[in-house]
């Protein structure tokens, strides 16, 4: 940054004031001007606007000639042609933030789709836009789960619930359902629920957390929120107070958390997955990160761990989740859980276990372990993304804080009432022997079997690939392969100021169709090179997409080796 330029203001006092005032003229300019400073980013009117200021308290004092009433004016002029708000004067938190599963290789998707849908793409090599860059199940074709569309209705149209045929038209446990939400909701769904959530909804989801883990859950911890994506916005908010201050974070990582630590100013302090280890962690290396971090003086406060995993897939044992929360503990450290995809387990001898009760199994000594856990609608076998419908649950954290997340929650006033109800509908399904039961089991085996019979056919056609090495994915709803590109293609993205997978996604969306993220997105081991897919398309376009990566992925090999 530079000063506010004392040069430009020797040339103001040479035109405001006669010869014999200048000097004193010239010291009252820089004693007056703001200390604002300039940077890049700042734009010429405004500094002029920002001397003018200074000159009219001159004027005011009675320093300057008369003739400074008409530079006035113009320095003015000039001020008011600046933009009242562009990219030039905006946050730059904001501007900086990144969020790459919708980025420039979106934006260039969403164009095709439009020249497709309008008849004008008949000069692509490809006649459909294939969307695997985001988590989003029902855009790919994944059917939502009987049950809880049957519940939503009912709660959005309540009349139906007076039809004396009702139960010929819904099931009986969907009904009763409806009936039980609706009457701890007044004014229904159209209306404004308690901050945290609808008490009748989050008591539900206490329960269920508590037949998870085995322990007990207070629905006072619990706060119903529009999806995954608050609790990180609540937590940076809160945590963060300066540059200083820094989280954990996964590398690679969902970037949610780099997006957010960007926005509210915070640091990351980044901690690498093993790759060559299925993406596992090392608390060695963790230790290492911290103690690198403080060095440098950041104030490490959080860890954030994705499990299972995000771009990555894997699904942590217990003992290592048991290795993290002492980790946390000794190096006095917020944990942060993010399990939204709690429910996408596909490797045998793999299963899903909460932080929550990995904690609580560690007995007293962890009774006031802070964590922050969170799930969602969106992922799973139900894929509700647009419900906007998630929880965080807060242990361990006293209730000052906690009063800070309630007042952040406060003004956005509640979270939709719809998407409150599809997250208790989530974790309270329908029990064996209630009329819904059997298709509901149905819906589910037949969604997490495919999507297992979806991961293992993509992961391993990828990692037959020339050029490319892919894990098996454990859990969650991606593939994240990585590239070994050739160098002739590595310096033509440099040359045009990619990143070599950036370079590589671009070109595969060109002549696929197919919609990816490149691994810079998400962070990954310098020098390295990724994409992250979903294997969300049906079972039938799951091969299309395999056949067109393949080729693809052969011909740019051959063209740049």
């Amino acid at each position: 940054a530079i000063p506010l330029q004392p040069l430009c203001l020797c040339m103001l006092a040479r035109i405001l004031a006669p010869a014999r005032k200048r000097a004193l003229t010239l010291q009252y300019l820089l004693n007056t001007s703001t200390t604002t400073t300039l940077n890049k980013h700042t734009p010429p009117s405004y500094q002029l606007h920002n001397m003018s200021i200074a000159a009219a308290a001159a004027a005011q004092q009675g320093h300057m000639h008369a003739s400074a009433e008409k530079v006035l004016r113009m320095t003015s002029t000039v001020a008011a042609m600046t933009p009242t708000v562009d990219v030039t004067n905006v946050n730059p938190n904001a501007r900086e933030a990144k969020y790459a599963v919708r980025g420039e290789i979106v934006a260039k998707a969403y164009e095709y789709a439009a020249d497709i849908a309008s008849g004008k793409g008949s000069n692509l090599p490809f006649d459909r836009v294939v969307y695997c860059n985001i988590g989003n199940p029902q855009q790919l074709g994944q059917k939502p789960v009987s049950f809880f569309r049957q519940v939503l209705a009912l709660c959005d149209y309540p009349d139906v619930l007076d039809n004396p045929k009702v139960e010929e038209l819904y099931p009986a446990d969907a009904v009763a359902r409806a009936r039980r939400y609706l009457a701890a909701i007044p004014g229904g769904v159209g209306a404004y629920s308690q901050s945290k959530g609808v008490a009748l909804l989050r008591q539900e989801v206490a329960a269920a957390i508590e037949k998870r883990d085995g322990h007990p859950c207070s629905p006072d911890d619990l706060f119903l929120t529009d999806g995954a994506s608050p609790t990180c916005h609540y937590l940076m908010k809160t945590l963060l107070r300066n540059k200083s201050d820094g989280v954990l974070t996964p590398m690679p990582q969902y970037p949610l958390y780099s997006a957010t630590l960007e926005l509210y100013d915070g640091s990351l302090v980044p901690y690498y997955l093993a790759e060559e280890k299925g993406w596992g962690m090392d608390v060695n290396h963790l230790k290492e990160c911290v103690d690198k971090a403080r060095a440098e003086g950041t104030v490490v406060r959080a860890m954030v761990v994705i499990n299972p995993g995000n771009p990555t897939g894997q699904v942590l044992d217990e003992a290592d989740q048991r290795a993290v929360v002492q980790f946390c503990k000794q190096e006095n450290l917020l944990l942060v859980a993010d399990e939204v995809y709690q429910d996408n387990v596909y490797r045998e001898g793999k299963k899903f276990t909460s932080f929550k009760k990995i904690v609580r199994d560690l007995g007293s000594e962890y009774a006031d372990f802070p964590l922050i856990s969170m799930h969602s609608v969106s992922k799973g076998f139900y894929g509700e993304c647009g419900r906007r419908a998630g929880y965080m649950e807060v242990i361990g954290i006293n209730d000052e804080v906690k009063d800070i997340f309630l007042k952040l929650a406060s003004v956005s006033l509640c979270s939709n009432i719809s998407g409150q109800i599809c997250m208790a509908l989530v974790m309270n399904p329908p029990k064996p022997g209630e009329p819904s039961y059997e298709l509901y089991e149905r819906e589910k085996n037949d969604v997490l079997g495919s999507l297992k019979r979806r991961a293992v056919r993509l992961t391993s056609a990828l990692d037959s690939l020339d050029g490319v090495s892919c894990n098996p994915a454990e859990g969650a709803l991606y593939a994240f392969p990585r590239l070994y590109l050739p160098d002739k293609f590595c310096a033509e993205a440099k040359k045009i100021g990619r990143e070599p997978d950036m370079h590589y996604c671009m070109k595969m969306l060109d002549a696929t169709g197919v919609v990816t993220v490149p691994g810079s997105g998400f962070g990954q081991v310098p020098g390295t090179h990724h994409f992250r897919t979903t294997f969300l398309p049906s079972e039938q376009d799951i091969e299309t997409v395999i056949t067109n990566i393949t080729t693809f992925h052969n011909n740019l090999m051959k063209e740049y080796s």
